[in-house]
């Protein structure tokens, strides 16, 4: 038996084996349908609502929108001990300055 035989056999009987289920099913199906409208729910309707774009309010084409993601994501993140450290120079040096 050749392997390309045995590959296709092996998905050949999957594929069977998933149809005949899928056939058979009952309560499956209502639970299919409970699932599909779930992720429905959740990949259309929550983007609209939750997640705006944002973006197209902010930048008027996509070299500036480029741009702002390139540089948010190149550019570390600040930790707030560095900022806290970052305050108290700034602070030390225009006490001097007075």
């Amino acid at each position: 038996m050749s392997t390309m035989k045995f590959i296709k056999g092996f998905w050949q009987k999957i594929a069977y084996f998933y149809m005949q289920g899928f056939k058979s099913m009952t309560v499956g199906r209502t639970l299919w349908k409970i699932i599909l409208i779930k992720v429905f729910v959740i990949v259309f309707v929550f983007k609209f609502f939750f997640f705006p774009d944002i973006l197209d309010k902010v930048y008027k084409n996509d070299s500036q929108k480029a741009q702002h993601v390139l540089e948010a994501l190149a550019t570390p993140p600040s930790s707030p001990i560095q900022d806290h450290q970052d305050n108290e120079t700034q602070h030390q040096y225009l006490s001097h300055r007075r």
